[in-house]
Parts: structure tokens; C-alpha cells; sequence
């Protein structure tokens, strides 16, 4: 005989598929940026990375090495000022490149692309204040890593990079900082809550 599922399991179910869902929502609308970020010596930093950029270290200024932990992976970055520009390159815990990031200041941008990021910025906050700004050249499938460091040194605006911002947002409920990525046309494509590199409550 084939009976019908108990009310109480029913909507236990229910419940379960409700709080599931809630969850999701919350990850997905409420990441932050959680990281922690660590300098360390030349010799600990990925072999195959330093190869990389062996050329463009010959002559830059105040060059750095870290390593970042953040809730979902570990990278390693150098830091350093060449031509006049203050660069940072990112590469994966294997040495492989994952971006390169120069920063720039408002007249950098194209007028019709800063205004279009700075419309979507103004629908979200009541009063912003940008931090910082950056020009980055992301690994793309269709450039390889030759590529994508060359076009990051001459500091070509191409249509494959993005634009990251920092920017201190004030709302109803008061001031938080997010970490804003925009496309090269100004179209938005993240935002995330973005704390302090040395922030204490790490995810692991």
C-alpha cells in the first residue's frame, strides 16, 4: 500500500530547502574579500614566476615580494615601480601568471567608460570616495602570458582588460569599502566587501 509522506517530514523539507537557499543567496551576495598578505624573500618566491618577469625586474624600483592567503587559495605577487608606474603581478601558488595591475589615476581612463562606472557606483552608493584605482590585464584564453605582460608594460588600453576599484561606499546603514571590477567599457562585472590585507578573521 502506498501512503503519503507525514506532514512533519513534509515540512521539514521544506525547512531544510528554505535555510539551503538562504545560504546560497548569502555566499553569493555577500562575499568579502578576506586575505592576509605576507612579505617574504626573493629566494621563496616561485621559480617559474621570477622567469617571467626576470626582464622587466632588470631596472624596477622598490621591488617587493609577497605571499596572500585568502579564503580560497594562496598566490604569490611582486610589487615593485618601473618607468614611473607602481605595478603588481600576480601568479598562481604553481608560478603560472594570473593578472598584472597598474596604478592609474580618473584621467587614465576613456571619459565614457570612468562616467559609466562612475553612474553604476553613484546607483549603489549615497557618497563614494574611490581609494584606488588600477588598470588590470588579466589571463585570458585567447592571450598567453608573453602577451599579457607585454601589453601590460606598454601600458596599451585594450579591449580585454578590466578596471578595479576601491572605493569607500556610504549607504543608509553606514560605510563599508568594496572592491568594484568593471570591464574596459565600464560595464560592471563584480563587487565584493573588501577589508584590510591583515584583516584577523581568516578563512581557511
Amino acid at each position: 500500500m502506498i501512503t503519503s509522506p507525514r506532514v512533519s517530514d513534509m515540512m521539514k523539507y521544506s525547512f531544510f530547502l528554505t535555510i539551503a537557499s538562504f545560504l546560497v543567496s548569502f555566499h553569493l551576495c555577500g562575499q568579502a574579500k578576506y586575505e592576509r598578505e605576507f612579505r617574504i624573500t626573493k629566494s621563496q618566491f616561485p621559480e617559474q614566476a621570477l622567469t617571467w618577469i626576470a626582464e622587466e625586474l632588470k631596472d624596477a624600483r622598490r621591488v617587493r615580494f609577497y605571499k596572500e592567503i585568502d579564503s580560497a587559495r594562496v598566490s604569490y605577487e611582486a610589487k615593485f615601480k618601473k618607468d614611473r608606474l607602481h605595478y603588481s603581478v600576480e601568479f598562481n601558488a604553481q608560478g603560472e601568471l594570473e593578472d598584472i595591475e597598474l596604478l592609474i589615476e580618473e584621467v587614465d581612463i576613456p571619459r565614457e567608460v570612468y562616467q559609466a562606472i562612475e553612474n553604476y557606483i553613484t546607483g549603489e552608493c549615497s557618497r563614494f570616495k574611490i581609494r584606488r584605482l588600477q588598470q588590470q590585464y588579466p589571463m585570458t584564453m585567447e592571450r598567453n602570458t608573453e602577451a599579457v605582460i607585454r601589453d601590460a608594460f606598454q601600458n596599451l588600453i585594450l579591449p580585454y582588460i578590466n578596471y578595479e576599484l576601491i572605493v569607500s561606499c556610504r549607504k543608509d546603514t553606514g560605510r563599508v569599502e568594496y572592491e568594484y571590477l568593471f570591464n574596459a567599457e565600464g560595464s560592471f562585472i563584480s563587487r565584493r566587501i573588501s577589508l584590510p590585507p591583515n584583516y584577523d578573521h581568516i578563512l581557511y
